[in-house]
């Protein structure tokens, strides 16, 4: 459970127990609006935002009622092996329930409030309550090589069988579980085969992988020297603990696959400490040195990563294009050193309202370390963005915001840059792809910026949702288009104009006015009218998404520019598109030609 719970306090007596359990946990609490006099964040409404947090993939400790929790996450529930720990408390703190995730940490974490409250930890999960442990969810530094056996293994054991341990590991969490040979359970870094369901296959992350290679190796070549390797050292693949090289390394496919493919952190050092590893090095190099800096790729990061207890059982393997060392340490591995490769998530957050964010951008923003963003877009994450450094962009300074994110990714570090809408759309996804694509010449970014991971995520765009609240207006072809002049000449957003009227597209007008832009608006009124009727509808949305949301309806012919403002989105009819006055009020939607399609099927 690698990302902190939120605890969650409905009501004042409950409020001194979730302070407790916020203490020993190092966790925040956030609290009922009204209900609760002291939290590091408020909320309105409890189901939305445990469901909120849920979605995002936040372990949540509730200080209330268990069904509040389960009414809040029902909704979202799909696999047991992913969802995060939901677990409840009772005001007094005499009782703690994990609800879900007790697989997943959510027993331990029960247990480990239990404690702090002197209460209980109703734990259910048929494994620790009659064994005393979850055969599929071995301690840190562990893992379990084929845990699609382990149902069949616990089965057998619940049903009054007993284990046989083997191996050459000490495992002393299984030393409780029953003896027989019902199960046979191995502990070992060995690369032995499973050949029975009846056998369960545990491993300690005591191995250390260090890996070099030429700019764009063959991934299957790093990967066949991977596998050579550890064949060579008899240490099945499972036993790795992570994938280690120098930084100028960091966006190298072949190791990003390498590590992707064994489901194992990727650890970047610098050239200083790999060099500081040189007098424990088998193979030291002054070439290497000349190049990178340091006397030692493989063997150094593997050596780093391990620590000072490490030792190096295969030292530098070499093909033409990669190189490889394995390093192993007498204790399974915990902690992580060097750093990671350093991420940049490009989200959109939609028109601000957390129902329309997508649950992939809530989990991005909340395994980021830091967001960027314009500051209003960022306080619409509300309890999302509690407790995170921020850095907050004015309106205008979009390519300092992008490059700083970039920066600060290129330092390791999880970075989510917030954009309201869909990060891709009149936003800022194409402005880190632009300066990830200058050169040093053109005023890019540092090179370590170069080498992190961009990930975007799509968000509702404000023609959706004004789409959405209107009915379905863009049922049809449509197109958006920019009014905005600072970035497009005045000549091009009129020839898109001149061209989006005569194909007769549903036009999305973002940046329909400014301040001081309050022509084009009109001039492209009066293009549309040249091609479509005075009573093509047009839609207004203001504010979409947000308490103040204002939506209204025109003609074409007496759209007015005064009824416009910047977060207005402008949704322009094509001649087919109609407005109708339904049961809920008038709905804009644009006919697709079914009505054409059937009239001609009875005809024939």
């Amino acid at each position: 459970m690698a990302v902190k719970p939120i605890v969650i306090a409905l009501s004042k007596s409950g409020e001194p127990t979730a302070h407790r359990v916020a203490e020993v946990l190092g966790a925040m609490v956030h609290g009922r609006a009204e209900r609760v006099e002291k939290a590091d964040v408020f909320f309105d409404n409890a189901l939305d935002h445990v469901r909120d947090l849920f979605a995002a993939g936040r372990p949540v400790v509730g200080v209330c009622a268990s069904g509040i929790l389960i009414r809040a996450v029902a909704p979202l529930l799909a696999d047991k092996a992913t969802e995060p720990p939901v677990v409840s408390v009772s005001d007094d703190g005499a009782v703690v329930v994990p609800l879900l995730g007790g697989h997943c940490g959510a027993n331990r974490l029960a247990r480990e409030i239990a404690d702090t409250l002197q209460g209980v930890a109703a734990v259910t999960t048929a494994g620790d309550v009659a064994l005393g442990v979850a055969l599929d969810e071995p301690p840190a530094g562990w893992r379990l090589v084929n845990p699609e056996h382990a149902k069949d293994a616990m089965a057998g054991l619940l049903n009054g069988g007993g284990a046989r341990l083997t191996g050459d590991e000490d495992a002393a969490w299984l030393a409780d579980l029953p003896q027989g040979e019902t199960v046979h359970i191995a502990c070992t870094t060995r690369a032995q085969p499973i050949p029975t369901k009846a056998l369960l296959k545990f491993t300690p992350l005591r191995a250390v992988l260090g890996v070099g290679c030429a700019r764009n190796c063959p991934p299957e070549e790093l990967a066949a020297l991977v596998k050579e390797v550890l064949e060579e050292a008899d240490i099945c693949p499972e036993a790795v603990h992570s994938v280690n090289t120098i930084t100028l390394k960091g966006d190298e496919p072949a190791i990003i696959d390498l590590a992707g493919e064994m489901g194992v952190p990727m650890r970047l050092f610098d050239a200083e400490v790999l060099e500081a590893e040189t007098p424990r090095l088998a193979n030291p190099s002054d070439v290497v040195f000349a190049e990178v800096g340091t006397h030692g790729v493989a063997e150094a990061a593997a050596l780093a990563q391990g620590g000072a207890d490490a030792k190096l059982v295969v030292t530098k393997r070499k093909t033409a294009n990669a190189t490889c060392a394995l390093a192993m340490v007498p204790a399974p591995l915990v902690e992580m050193r060097g750093r990671s490769r350093g991420k940049l998530s490009v989200v959109g957050i939609g028109p601000g309202q957390a129902t329309w964010r997508t649950p992939e951008v809530s989990r991005l923003v909340a395994d980021a370390e830091e967001l960027v963003g314009y500051g209003l877009y960022i306080d619409l994450l509300g309890p999302l963005a509690a407790g995170k450094e921020r850095s907050d962009f004015p309106l205008g300074g979009e390519e300092a915001r992008c490059r700083y994110a970039l920066e600060q990714a290129g330092k390791g570090k999880n970075v989510a840059l917030v954009c309201s809408g869909d990060a891709g759309i009149y936003a800022m996804g194409a402005l880190v792809f632009e300066l990830l694509d200058r050169g040093p010449e053109e005023m890019g970014v540092s090179d370590a910026a170069r080498r992190v991971e961009v990930q975007c995520s799509p968000g509702v765009s404000a023609l959706q949702g004004a789409a959405a609240r209107a009915g379905a207006p863009l049922g049809h072809d449509f197109c958006a288009i920019s009014l905005s002049d600072l970035l497009t000449p005045r000549v091009d957003i009129l020839r898109r104009l001149k061209a989006a009227a005569e194909g007769d597209f549903v036009i999305a007008f973002y940046n329909p006015v400014s301040k001081t832009r309050r022509t084009l608006l009109a001039e492209g009124r009066d293009i549309l009218l040249q091609h479509r009727p005075g009573d093509t509808p047009v839609m207004l949305a203001s504010s979409l998404g947000r308490p103040e949301e204002h939506i209204r309806y025109r003609r074409l012919d007496a759209l007015e520019v005064d009824d416009v403002d910047m977060l207005t989105v402008v949704l322009v009819g094509s001649s087919n598109s109609r407005l109708a006055q339904l049961g809920e009020g008038p709905r804009m939607f644009t006919p697709r030609g079914y009505a054409r399609k059937i009239d001609g099927d009875l005809a024939g």
